[in-house]
């Protein structure tokens, strides 16, 4: 049989797989290939001989008195030998002692090689898979690239990257985005299955908070060495999104690093969301100071946070003036929801009661004017 060795070292360079990962993959495709051709109860161990480089099949069997009860058990007889039996091949053989045979595949013809060859591309093809499975797995959440092949009728695309074609649901893309084939596209992975019958399954997606993330750290150096983290985003894709921001060095302004000179920063990733606007925001541990940075552009009074019976957090009672009741809100609605997704809190607007404020200053205004008055008469 060729050198087993040299058959690893060029499977494992050709597929980019480890050479320990290859020999067991070899090893456990000999012992079904001789299960399958000489007997599916034997007891087999594939071994890897270093100095011919070969592999040997070897049966382990279990050595037992001639009038053992096992030796007439249909279902164990395979896996026992009797004493005289077993000394025909070794005649310092005891009983209880473990007796290995050897066996040679290429004894067994057409039918051994055929059936090792089957067995050898099953489970190295399931080596590859695992691999791609575990390196896509650990990529989850991360930014990917890849050339569109096909649309189908659902709207769904599929994308090359690399050596895996991934689909992108129509869900995921952002509203208003048409692709066809031959374009390049970024996206996260934003799920990784293995399925038996359609094998690995790599979704991707353009919606997830994460992609936002992820773009800004293609943009900004300072958040992709870490200089500036991204403590929290959310967004309502292809219409807005805040992302909130924390500086590791006292020098460097999160904000303004993250912007850019002349906004030229946060545009690049705002044109790659088909004009997302993104809201940067400096993030803080106070509660009720990050409530009133997020409800930017609105101009908020005072915040009150709600706790429940465990002592966490689970409201914010956010109190401002009417004319910024609009502001807060947002149109349609997208500036509270982002705030309440930022803030993880339910958020309730309460108005300012400005008609006593209102008169409270009229009050004093005309005790300044008599005051003023009397002093001049």
């Amino acid at each position: 049989m060729e050198k087993i060795l040299d058959i690893v070292e060029a499977i494992a360079h050709e597929k980019s797989l480890r050479p320990e990962n290859v020999k067991e993959a070899l090893k456990t495709a000999f012992i079904q290939t001789a299960k399958r051709v000489i007997n599916q109860k034997f007891a087999f161990e594939a071994v890897i001989n270093k100095e011919t480089k070969t592999l040997d099949i070897i049966q382990t069997i279990t050595v037992v008195a001639d009038d053992d009860e096992k030796l007439q058990d249909e279902d164990l007889a395979p896996a026992y030998i009797s004493i005289t039996e077993a000394r025909e091949y070794d005649d310092q053989v005891e009983l209880g002692d473990q007796l290995q045979i050897p066996h040679d595949l290429e004894e067994y013809g057409r039918t051994a090689a055929s059936s090792l060859h089957r067995e050898i591309e099953y489970h190295i093809q399931r080596l590859v898979e695992d691999e791609i499975f575990n390196k896509y797995k650990a990529k989850i959440g991360t930014l990917v690239t890849g050339r569109v092949t096909r649309v189908d009728d659902n709207n769904a695309t599929y994308i090359d990257v690399d050596e895996v074609r991934a689909v992108l649901p129509m869900k995921s893309r952002i509203k208003g985005e048409v692709f066809k084939v031959g374009d390049h596209l970024k996206a996260v992975v934003r799920r990784v299955n293995m399925d038996k019958e359609s094998g690995i399954q790599i979704e991707l997606s353009r919606t997830s908070p994460k992609f936002l993330e992820e773009l800004l750290a293609l943009e900004v150096p300072e958040i992709a060495d870490g200089t500036v983290v991204v403590e929290k985003s959310a967004r309502i894709p292809g219409e807005r999104a805040k992302v909130a921001l924390v500086s590791m060095h006292p020098q460097v302004d999160a904000v303004g690093a993250t912007v850019g000179v002349k906004g030229v920063r946060i545009n690049a990733v705002s044109q790659e969301l088909i004009g997302e606007n993104i809201d940067c925001i400096e993030y803080t541990t106070i509660p009720e100071l990050f409530l009133s940075r997020i409800m930017s552009p609105a101009i908020i009074s005072s915040v009150e946070i709600v706790k429940d019976e465990n002592n966490e957090a689970h409201k914010a009672i956010v109190t401002l003036s009417p004319d910024q009741k609009s502001k807060a809100i947002g149109k349609n609605g997208i500036n509270i929801r982002l705030a309440s997704m930022l803030s993880g809190l339910e958020i309730e607007l309460v108005e300012n009661d400005d008609k006593s404020d209102k008169s409270s200053e009229d009050g004093e205004q005309k005790e300044s004017v008599d005051a003023l008055q009397a002093l001049f008469s």
